[in-house]
């Protein structure tokens, strides 16, 4: 990061798309509280955004929440023209795998051409700057280790590792990331572009794995393990996903790409089975006995990548992030987290459809 940057980084203005999501509104919250930036959340408020999950920090005078879909032009331009933003972080994505094989459309709208819409915004933006203030600018897109595709056994993704994306969602986040690093080599836009591992934590909508296997183990419902539940996954605890973009922001140089994940890869059946035991532990077993008894096998879904695995060894190596959660300690965590708040789940899973499966419609196809 630049010395010009650094000399204004106490007072930065900055806009966090999808602020309202799982990991965007644990960017706000971060932000809110460890740093004196003002933040604006711009965010649509689609069916997994969650206004209550900022109420910590909703009444700062430091924190301003903007309804507008970062595909809408004069939305964004104008929220531009009204904060005069040092840096922008993109996290306004449809992320829902199943989803996007049910129903690719939404996944294009926001995580293309939303995207193209914020990149030419920023361009226009940047022309007007002094060139202490664009050199200064960052435009820093949040993107996931699935744009890779499938790992194999062996090794780990780095940061030159090619593209192949597997699903709908994650060649519209691959998309997107070749969008950024065109308009950065031909307009020069001082970018940066983060990919990281499987996110879990406080605050996640129940239909992503980790909140869904807690909730349906607390009702005593069976647990759907996706074929025979060998796929893997790296693990990383949201909280320190929010960290590590930050740290990012803060001091990576323009046009960078960082891995972000925490070396805690683990079987999807042995993530349901920790899962199950953590809420015996802390909530008591169910009358039948250990909820590991819950565990069903279900058909896979369709072009589901059996392993990822990220090298973070550069985001350890150049700017001395750690994280600060193990798979266990990070587990324990969050099931305590929804434990302890039932009266912000509880309303998501009221109508019942939220637990239920999804990503079939590619069958036979």
């Amino acid at each position: 990061m630049t010395v010009a940057r650094g000399a204004r980084a106490s007072r930065m203005r900055v806009i966090i798309t999808g602020g309202a999501g799982f990991i965007g509104s644990a960017v706000c919250r971060h932000l809110v509280r460890s740093t004196s930036w003002f933040v604006v959340n711009l965010d649509k408020l689609t069916y997994a955004a969650n206004l209550r999950s900022l109420e910590a920090v909703s009444a700062s005078d430091r924190y301003r929440f903007v309804k507008g879909d970062i595909a809408d032009e004069s939305c964004v331009r104008r929220v531009f023209q009204e904060l005069q933003p040092d840096a922008i972080l993109n996290l306004a994505a449809e992320s829902h795998v199943d989803r996007s094989i049910d129903a690719s459309s939404d996944f294009i709208s926001t995580n293309v051409n939303g995207t193209f819409v914020l990149l030419e915004e920023a361009r226009r933006y940047l022309d007007a700057l002094s060139p202490q203030r664009r050199a200064a600018f960052r435009f820093h897109h949040v993107s996931t280790d699935e744009v890779f595709g499938d790992l194999g056994p062996k090794g780990r993704f780095l940061e030159t590792s090619p593209y192949n994306p597997s699903s709908p969602y994650s060649a519209s986040k691959a998309a997107s990331d070749h969008l950024v690093r065109a308009w950065g080599k031909t307009y020069q836009l001082p970018f940066l572009i983060t990919n990281s591992s499987n996110n879990y934590g406080p605050y996640q909508f129940p239909e992503k794995l980790v909140p869904l296997m807690i909730l349906r183990s607390l009702k005593g419902d069976p647990l759907p393990v996706y074929g025979t539940g060998t796929h893997v996954r790296d693990w990383l605890h949201v909280e320190d996903h929010a960290s590590a973009l930050v740290k990012i922001l803060q001091r990576a140089e323009p046009g960078s790409t960082y891995n972000i994940g925490s070396a805690s890869e683990c079987r999807n059946l042995t993530m349901v089975e920790r899962i199950c035991d953590i809420v015996d532990d802390l909530a008591g077993e169910l009358p039948q006995g250990p909820r590991r008894g819950l565990i069903r096998f279900v058909e896979d879904r369709p072009g589901h990548d059996r392993r990822y695995a990220l090298d973070a060894s550069k985001l350890y190596r150049e700017l001395e992030w750690r994280p600060m959660y193990n798979l266990e300690s990070g587990l324990r965590h969050t099931v305590q987290w929804y434990l302890d708040n039932e009266d912000w789940w509880h309303p998501l899973i009221a109508e019942g459809s939220v637990l239920e499966r999804r990503g079939l419609a590619g069958k036979g196809a």
